[in-house]
């Protein structure tokens, strides 16, 4: 028998918010609970809603709902340079704070300022984002003579080209760390997945570095990307996830990341990944290197990544996730 029922609204996109949507309604479902048609909420009243894009549901359409109101917050530090969205959320958070039945944070940044806005910590859960890993298999060794770097964050503003950088994932710190990495290793080639990759394309042409770009529009496709890879590059400033960390261990990748959003806490520098600092282009382009060089710091990373994400399997994640959603989907009408 069904507990109650929860809408899980995503962003329409096809892309990263989708896919939350998507895994936590099958949560939902695992632990019991009904999941909505959300083509029916607008004809509704008092309905536990959760939203995994924060910036959408702090808005006036929602804030003043009758429904109750669930979300992420990934990330949106407050002051952060051409990012005005971000200051907009944090202040509607601020000035709603006892409107937000329930909110997920990944990280300890993230949970430290949505309690800072005002929300009792009763109500903020830390749970990362987890990994679906029949999609993301544990791989064979590679044996190859190129070197190949796996980009898997969508770096551009937009779903189109992607001309524009999104520069919050670093995508000019990427380009920096390949052209310093191939100082050393000629032999570097990178792969990118996702649309909007055009200004890392463009800058790779420049540089004369090959590249291969897949658009990997499935798990199952994006799951294969992995295997064509030596190793997952994060240059990102500031992350929820991202969700490639997990996606490149369990896939037994080596990750190579900046130290931001769950990756920091996810990764134990040297065990299982290796971590740098934010536009730290010589500290990222010598993890690479080492990861190139050092045949049984690839082992070891392979071997220990994989029980990382075996840890945070999404099933795994269904302790936590009750006791989100206990109390605030049958709390609802």
């Amino acid at each position: 028998m069904s507990r109650g029922r929860l809408f899980v609204v995503g962003d329409r996109l096809g892309w990263s918010i989708d896919d939350d949507r998507t895994r936590l309604a099958a949560t939902a479902r695992r632990l019991g609970y009904g999941v909505g048609s959300n083509a029916l909420l607008r004809f509704m009243h008092g309905q536990a809603v959760f939203q995994h894009n924060h910036f959408n549901v702090l808005q006036p359409r929602w804030l003043e709902s009758s429904h109750r109101l669930g979300l992420s917050y990934f990330h949106g530090r407050p002051g952060t340079p051409g990012y005005p969205e971000f200051d907009y959320a944090y202040e509607a958070l601020r000035t709603h704070a006892t409107r937000v039945d329930r909110v997920q944070v990944t990280h300890a940044e993230m949970y430290e300022l949505v309690v800072s806005a005002g929300v009792t910590d009763e109500r903020v859960f830390k749970i990362p984002i987890g990994i679906d890993l029949e999609h993301f298999p544990l791989g064979a060794t590679r044996e190859t003579e190129r070197f190949v770097i796996g980009s898997f964050v969508k770096d551009g503003v937009g779903m189109a080209e992607g001309l524009e950088p999104k520069l919050l994932k670093g995508p000019d710190t990427l380009v920096a760390v390949v052209a310093r990495v191939r100082e050393h290793l000629p032999n570097v080639s990178v792969l990118l997945t996702g649309p909007a990759r055009g200004y890392v394309r463009g800058a790779l042409d420049e540089l004369d570095v090959p590249y291969r770009h897949v658009l990997a529009t499935t798990r199952s496709e994006l799951g294969r990307a992995y295997r064509d890879v030596d190793v997952c590059l994060v240059t990102s400033r500031q992350e929820g996830g991202p969700k490639s960390v997990l996606e490149a261990m369990a896939s037994g990748v080596p990750v190579v990341s900046t130290r931001v959003g769950q990756a920091a806490e996810l990764i134990a520098d040297g065990e299982n990944g290796l971590l740098a600092e934010v536009d730290d282009v010589e500290a990222l382009a010598a993890a690479l290197q080492r990861v190139h060089h050092d045949a049984l710091l690839r082992e070891r990373l392979r071997a220990a990544g994989r029980s990382t994400a075996e840890a945070h399997a999404e099933e795994r994640l269904d302790p936590p996730w009750a006791e989100l959603l206990e109390g605030f989907v049958d709390g609802a009408r």
